[in-house]
């Protein structure tokens, strides 16, 4: 017996109902069906968290998602609103208003709003930490003048010469100042690692 008649044999998958053969792609289809309670309050679960999380989103970021006037009411009323089961019910209210939404677009911007302010959070460190090398040691400023060519050269090292002398302490055994140049060049250097133009 070849293999041709093998597959031949082979029996399709699938049964038999009132005289027609079932195939698997129809049985999947007839399982889905409508969403289970389960399914239905864990999806208004999460159009109420997400509301929850739209009360602190940044204007910008909120102008974005074009939210219809109904919800963007709910929205500022929600904030102003300090009872507790008033609150609850209000937010109930916006879960319900955010149901015919696509949540997609909402999850995006809050998730660029989170990681939006840990980059920045980064960043601010980063430039601390190359503020203080740079005021701490020469070498520094030659590797910080490798990785951003676009310095002004001349004014970073003023800036640091005078941040130097403003940290000697008056007196001995008092801590040292920091003075404007140190937190100008703690600007100067946020500036270049964020790309941000001068204001």
């Amino acid at each position: 017996m070849n293999n041709k008649t093998i597959k031949a044999n082979k029996a399709p998958k699938g049964y038999w109902s009132n005289g027609r053969f079932v195939k698997p792609e129809e049985i999947a289809a007839e399982e889905v069906g409508p969403p289970s309670k389960t399914q239905l309050k864990a999806e208004a679960d999460e159009k109420q968290a997400l509301g929850e999380a739209l009360l602190t989103l940044r204007a910008d970021l909120m102008a974005r998602l074009e939210l219809p006037d109904k919800l963007l009411d709910a929205l500022a009323q929600a904030k102003r609103i300090t009872n507790f089961e008033g609150k609850r019910r209000q937010m109930q209210f916006i879960g319900k208003l955010m149901r015919p939404l696509d949540s997609e677009p909402i999850r995006e911007a809050i998730n660029e709003q989170l990681n939006g302010s840990a980059q920045l959070t980064l960043t601010l460190h980063l430039a601390e930490q190359w503020r203080d090398k740079l005021v701490a040691s020469d070498d520094t400023l030659g590797s910080w003048l490798t990785a951003h060519p676009d310095t002004d050269s001349q004014q970073l090292r003023a800036l640091i010469r005078q941040a130097r002398k403003d940290a000697v302490p008056e007196k001995p055994g008092e801590a040292p100042r920091h003075g404007k140049p140190y937190r100008e060049i703690f600007q100067l250097v946020r500036q270049a690692l964020t790309q941000e133009p001068e204001e």
